[in-house]
Protein backbone atom coordinates (compact mmCIF):
# COMPACT_ATOMS: atom_id res chain seq x y z
CA UNK A 1 0.00 0.00 0.00
CA UNK A 2 1.51 3.43 -0.74
CA UNK A 3 2.08 6.19 2.10
CA UNK A 4 0.56 9.82 0.80
CA UNK A 5 2.04 11.05 4.30
CA UNK A 6 4.10 13.68 3.83
CA UNK A 7 7.78 12.92 4.12
CA UNK A 8 8.69 13.83 7.81
CA UNK A 9 5.12 11.74 8.77
CA UNK A 10 6.57 9.38 6.92
CA UNK A 11 9.95 9.20 8.52
CA UNK A 12 9.22 10.25 12.19
CA UNK A 13 10.20 7.77 14.82
CA UNK A 14 12.34 5.68 12.69
CA UNK A 15 16.09 5.05 13.00
CA UNK A 16 19.13 5.46 10.85
CA UNK A 17 22.95 4.47 11.03
CA UNK A 18 25.24 6.81 9.20
CA UNK A 19 29.11 6.90 8.75
CA UNK A 20 31.17 10.21 8.10
CA UNK A 21 28.27 12.34 10.09
CA UNK A 22 30.99 14.67 11.87
CA UNK A 23 31.80 16.62 8.51
CA UNK A 24 30.31 17.49 5.00
CA UNK A 25 27.74 15.44 2.93
CA UNK A 26 27.49 13.27 6.16
CA UNK A 27 26.77 15.73 8.61
CA UNK A 28 24.13 17.60 6.25
CA UNK A 29 22.08 13.99 6.26
CA UNK A 30 22.20 13.79 10.33
CA UNK A 31 20.20 17.43 10.61
CA UNK A 32 18.35 16.75 8.17
CA UNK A 33 16.87 13.07 9.22
CA UNK A 34 16.39 14.59 12.66
CA UNK A 35 14.12 17.56 11.79
CA UNK A 36 12.54 14.74 9.90
CA UNK A 37 11.64 13.30 12.83
CA UNK A 38 14.22 10.38 12.33
CA UNK A 39 16.39 9.06 15.68
CA UNK A 40 19.95 9.09 14.07
CA UNK A 41 23.25 7.63 15.28
CA UNK A 42 26.15 8.33 13.57
CA UNK A 43 29.89 7.73 13.67
CA UNK A 44 33.13 9.85 13.23
CA UNK A 45 36.39 10.48 14.46
CA UNK A 46 36.19 13.56 15.56
CA UNK A 47 34.68 13.84 18.86
CA UNK A 48 34.01 17.54 19.44
CA UNK A 49 32.63 18.21 16.51
CA UNK A 50 30.10 15.41 17.05
CA UNK A 51 29.52 15.57 20.41
CA UNK A 52 28.63 19.44 19.70
CA UNK A 53 26.29 17.85 16.54
CA UNK A 54 24.36 15.72 18.69
CA UNK A 55 23.82 18.22 21.12
CA UNK A 56 22.50 20.99 19.09
CA UNK A 57 20.24 18.50 17.35
CA UNK A 58 18.95 17.30 20.28
CA UNK A 59 17.48 20.69 21.35
CA UNK A 60 15.24 20.47 18.21
CA UNK A 61 12.88 18.48 20.01
CA UNK A 62 12.58 16.29 16.80
CA UNK A 63 14.24 13.12 15.91
CA UNK A 64 17.18 12.24 18.39
CA UNK A 65 21.15 12.43 17.46
CA UNK A 66 22.79 10.00 19.07
CA UNK A 67 26.94 9.96 18.37
CA UNK A 68 29.17 7.42 18.55
CA UNK A 69 33.16 7.43 17.93
CA UNK A 70 34.55 4.92 15.69
CA UNK A 71 37.30 5.48 13.20
CA UNK A 72 35.41 3.10 10.18
CA UNK A 73 38.32 1.40 9.59
CA UNK A 74 37.56 -0.29 13.11
CA UNK A 75 35.59 -2.75 11.85
CA UNK A 76 34.74 -4.42 14.84
CA UNK A 77 33.93 -1.63 16.42
CA UNK A 78 31.99 -0.56 13.09
CA UNK A 79 29.87 -3.79 13.57
CA UNK A 80 29.33 -2.90 17.13
CA UNK A 81 28.01 0.37 16.60
CA UNK A 82 25.44 -1.08 14.68
CA UNK A 83 24.40 -3.81 16.78
CA UNK A 84 24.26 -1.04 19.98
CA UNK A 85 21.80 0.96 17.79
CA UNK A 86 19.68 -1.36 16.98
CA UNK A 87 19.54 -2.43 20.80
CA UNK A 88 18.64 1.28 22.08
CA UNK A 89 16.07 1.94 19.30
CA UNK A 90 14.72 -2.01 19.18
CA UNK A 91 15.23 -1.17 15.19
CA UNK A 92 17.24 0.06 12.37
CA UNK A 93 15.19 1.40 9.11
CA UNK A 94 18.04 2.89 7.06
CA UNK A 95 21.87 2.74 7.07
CA UNK A 96 24.02 5.59 5.03
CA UNK A 97 27.25 4.74 3.96
CA UNK A 98 29.24 8.01 3.66
CA UNK A 99 32.89 8.43 5.01
CA UNK A 100 35.44 8.63 2.73
CA UNK A 101 38.11 10.96 1.75
CA UNK A 102 39.51 12.49 -1.61
CA UNK A 103 43.72 11.86 -2.07
CA UNK A 104 45.72 14.48 -3.09
CA UNK A 105 45.70 13.79 -7.23
CA UNK A 106 48.53 11.82 -9.07
CA UNK A 107 49.32 9.60 -11.54
CA UNK A 108 48.72 5.59 -10.51
CA UNK A 109 52.84 5.33 -10.71
CA UNK A 110 53.08 7.62 -7.83
CA UNK A 111 51.00 5.63 -6.21
CA UNK A 112 51.96 3.52 -3.08
CA UNK A 113 50.84 0.35 -3.12
CA UNK A 114 49.98 1.35 1.08
CA UNK A 115 48.26 3.97 -0.17
CA UNK A 116 45.78 2.61 -2.20
CA UNK A 117 45.32 -0.56 0.09
CA UNK A 118 44.21 2.74 3.12
CA UNK A 119 42.11 4.09 0.56
CA UNK A 120 40.30 0.85 -0.10
CA UNK A 121 39.98 0.20 3.38
CA UNK A 122 38.33 3.92 4.38
CA UNK A 123 36.59 4.42 1.19
CA UNK A 124 35.00 1.05 -0.05
CA UNK A 125 35.49 -1.93 2.45
CA UNK A 126 33.33 -0.43 5.28
CA UNK A 127 30.27 0.24 2.72
CA UNK A 128 30.68 -3.81 2.59
CA UNK A 129 31.19 -3.82 6.53
CA UNK A 130 27.87 -1.90 7.40
CA UNK A 131 25.71 -3.50 5.08
CA UNK A 132 27.08 -7.04 6.47
CA UNK A 133 26.11 -5.92 10.32
CA UNK A 134 22.93 -4.40 9.47
CA UNK A 135 21.13 -6.46 6.80
CA UNK A 136 19.52 -8.50 9.90
CA UNK A 137 17.94 -5.58 10.96
CA UNK A 138 16.94 -4.08 7.81
CA UNK A 139 15.47 -7.43 6.55
CA UNK A 140 13.12 -7.43 9.60
CA UNK A 141 11.37 -3.80 8.72
CA UNK A 142 12.15 -3.83 4.98
CA UNK A 143 14.71 -1.03 5.41
CA UNK A 144 16.99 0.50 2.76
CA UNK A 145 20.66 1.53 2.18
CA UNK A 146 21.95 4.48 0.72
CA UNK A 147 25.46 4.75 -0.64
CA UNK A 148 27.02 7.44 -1.49
CA UNK A 149 29.37 7.46 -3.99
CA UNK A 150 30.84 9.61 -6.61
CA UNK A 151 29.95 10.94 -10.09
CA UNK A 152 33.79 10.45 -10.35
CA UNK A 153 32.98 6.42 -9.72
CA UNK A 154 31.62 5.81 -13.45
CA UNK A 155 33.50 9.22 -15.37
CA UNK A 156 36.89 8.65 -14.01
CA UNK A 157 39.06 11.80 -13.45
CA UNK A 158 42.88 12.77 -13.92
CA UNK A 159 45.18 11.81 -11.01
CA UNK A 160 42.50 9.54 -9.44
CA UNK A 161 42.49 5.92 -10.23
CA UNK A 162 42.58 4.48 -6.75
CA UNK A 163 39.64 7.35 -5.85
CA UNK A 164 37.74 6.51 -8.77
CA UNK A 165 38.25 2.48 -8.16
CA UNK A 166 36.89 2.77 -4.66
CA UNK A 167 34.03 5.14 -5.76
CA UNK A 168 33.51 2.30 -8.49
CA UNK A 169 33.28 -0.70 -6.72
CA UNK A 170 30.57 1.41 -4.39
CA UNK A 171 28.29 1.68 -7.58
CA UNK A 172 28.25 -2.35 -8.75
CA UNK A 173 27.96 -3.44 -5.13
CA UNK A 174 24.90 -1.20 -5.22
CA UNK A 175 23.42 -2.75 -7.43
CA UNK A 176 24.40 -6.60 -6.71
CA UNK A 177 23.31 -5.66 -3.01
CA UNK A 178 19.97 -4.56 -4.58
CA UNK A 179 19.53 -8.00 -6.56
CA UNK A 180 20.28 -9.86 -3.64
CA UNK A 181 17.64 -8.08 -1.20
CA UNK A 182 14.85 -7.19 -2.76
CA UNK A 183 13.30 -10.94 -2.04
CA UNK A 184 13.84 -9.74 1.40
CA UNK A 185 12.01 -6.59 0.66
CA UNK A 186 15.22 -3.93 1.26
CA UNK A 187 16.22 -0.89 -0.89
CA UNK A 188 19.67 -0.33 -2.03
CA UNK A 189 20.35 2.66 -4.04
CA UNK A 190 23.39 5.08 -4.52
CA UNK A 191 23.67 9.07 -4.60
CA UNK A 192 26.27 10.23 -7.03
CA UNK A 193 27.06 14.14 -6.06
CA UNK A 194 29.36 16.16 -8.10
CA UNK A 195 31.40 18.83 -6.69
CA UNK A 196 29.70 19.46 -3.57
CA UNK A 197 30.87 22.84 -1.16
CA UNK A 198 31.92 20.56 1.81
CA UNK A 199 35.61 21.38 4.64
CA UNK A 200 37.04 18.92 2.38
CA UNK A 201 36.40 21.29 -0.71
CA UNK A 202 37.54 24.04 1.34
CA UNK A 203 41.06 22.82 1.83
CA UNK A 204 41.50 21.83 -1.70
CA UNK A 205 40.79 25.42 -2.66
CA UNK A 206 43.00 26.67 0.51
CA UNK A 207 46.17 24.27 -1.28
CA UNK A 208 46.02 26.03 -4.37
CA UNK A 209 48.08 28.85 -5.35
CA UNK A 210 45.06 30.68 -6.84
CA UNK A 211 42.34 29.85 -4.78
CA UNK A 212 39.54 31.89 -6.87
CA UNK A 213 40.54 30.49 -9.82
CA UNK A 214 40.30 26.76 -8.64
CA UNK A 215 36.58 27.36 -8.00
CA UNK A 216 35.88 28.91 -10.90
CA UNK A 217 37.74 25.96 -12.37
CA UNK A 218 35.49 23.74 -10.45
CA UNK A 219 32.73 25.24 -10.34
CA UNK A 220 32.08 25.40 -14.39
CA UNK A 221 32.79 21.67 -14.56
CA UNK A 222 28.66 21.40 -14.02
CA UNK A 223 26.13 23.08 -16.97
CA UNK A 224 24.72 25.00 -13.72
CA UNK A 225 28.09 26.69 -13.02
CA UNK A 226 27.91 26.38 -9.53
CA UNK A 227 28.84 23.49 -6.94
CA UNK A 228 26.06 21.89 -4.77
CA UNK A 229 25.30 21.91 -1.07
CA UNK A 230 25.82 19.02 1.12
CA UNK A 231 21.68 19.90 1.72
CA UNK A 232 20.84 19.15 -1.89
CA UNK A 233 22.35 15.64 -1.33
CA UNK A 234 20.67 15.34 2.21
CA UNK A 235 17.04 15.91 0.84
CA UNK A 236 17.64 12.98 -1.86
CA UNK A 237 18.94 10.95 0.60
CA UNK A 238 15.78 11.95 2.80
CA UNK A 239 13.83 11.06 -0.42
CA UNK A 240 15.47 7.38 -0.83
CA UNK A 241 15.08 6.38 2.40
CA UNK A 242 11.63 7.16 2.78
CA UNK A 243 8.21 5.25 1.55
CA UNK A 244 8.20 8.34 -1.35
CA UNK A 245 10.75 5.75 -3.07
CA UNK A 246 9.60 2.53 -2.57
CA UNK A 247 10.00 1.84 -5.99
CA UNK A 248 13.14 2.57 -6.54
CA UNK A 249 16.54 0.05 -5.57
CA UNK A 250 19.23 -0.28 -7.34
CA UNK A 251 19.75 3.32 -8.47
CA UNK A 252 22.42 5.76 -9.17
CA UNK A 253 20.61 9.34 -8.53
CA UNK A 254 22.90 11.84 -10.17
CA UNK A 255 23.56 15.05 -7.94
CA UNK A 256 25.63 17.20 -9.69
CA UNK A 257 24.25 19.76 -11.60
CA UNK A 258 25.18 18.46 -14.72
CA UNK A 259 28.27 17.50 -14.40
CA UNK A 260 27.98 14.30 -15.49
CA UNK A 261 25.23 14.91 -18.78
CA UNK A 262 25.68 16.46 -22.84
CA UNK A 263 28.90 17.21 -24.44
CA UNK A 264 31.32 20.09 -23.82
CA UNK A 265 35.02 20.98 -23.29
CA UNK A 266 36.98 18.44 -21.59
CA UNK A 267 40.34 20.57 -20.46
CA UNK A 268 43.14 19.35 -18.85
CA UNK A 269 43.00 20.06 -15.02
CA UNK A 270 45.14 23.39 -14.83
CA UNK A 271 45.73 23.06 -11.21
CA UNK A 272 47.36 19.30 -11.62
CA UNK A 273 50.71 18.65 -13.38
CA UNK A 274 53.27 16.28 -13.35
CA UNK A 275 56.24 14.98 -15.62
CA UNK A 276 56.37 11.08 -16.91
CA UNK A 277 57.91 8.73 -14.23
CA UNK A 278 61.47 7.47 -15.10
CA UNK A 279 61.91 3.99 -15.43
CA UNK A 280 64.79 2.62 -13.65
Amino acid sequence: MINYFSIEENMKGKVAFMTGGTTGIGRACVRIFVEAGVNVVFVGRSVEKGRQLEETLNTLGKGKAVYMECDVTNYDRLKACIDETARQFGRLDTLLNCAGYFPAQKPVDAVSIEDYTKLLRTNLVPYFVTAKAALPYLRRVRGSIINIGSVLGTLGDEGAAAYCAAKGGIHTMTRSLAIDEARFGVRVNEVKPGHINTEMFEKTTSEQADPEGFIKYSDGLQWMERGGEPEEIAFTVLFLASDWASFITGEDIHVTGGFNIGEGPKPKNPFLSWAPMEVK
